[in-house]
């Protein structure tokens, strides 16, 4: 006899810039050891397509880019548990939001506004 499908929820803090946010729930079937992350790309790819996550690890090999806020915990997604119990993400609170759970993440002295400053200080005459 087969063994009951667990399912688990997933609430995320959705929106963009300007918009109040809100959170969608979202039911998705539970496996020991799967990732928030694993959650959030089935979550895209059955329930949601419109959701905004941002991963890299899968198609150019770079990490660190799924960062999010993990029930209140800065956690990478590939590696925050899903539990049987459900939890609650959110973009990063410090980094200015794109839409849903992604942020920017480029270095403030990497972003175009600084680009000009730098010219400014070029020493090549």
């Amino acid at each position: 006899m087969a063994e009951p499908q667990i399912n688990a929820v997933l609430r995320v803090r959705r929106g963009s810039p300007g918009e109040p946010g809100r959170y969608d729930s979202f039911e998705v079937p539970y496996e020991e050891g799967m990732s928030v992350l694993d959650a959030l790309r089935w979550i895209r790819a059955r329930l949601d397509s419109t959701l905004a996550i941002r991963y890299s690890c899968i198609n150019a090999n770079a990490c660190k880019t799924c960062m999010a806020l993990v029930n209140g915990e800065v956690e990478y997604t590939c590696i925050a548990k899903l539990t049987p119990d459900g939890v609650t993400v959110e973009p990063l609170p410090k980094r200015p939001l794109i839409r849903d759970l992604v942020t920017d993440i480029i270095p403030n002295e990497e972003t175009m506004t600084n680009a000009g400053n730098a010219a400014d200080h070029d020493d090549r005459g």
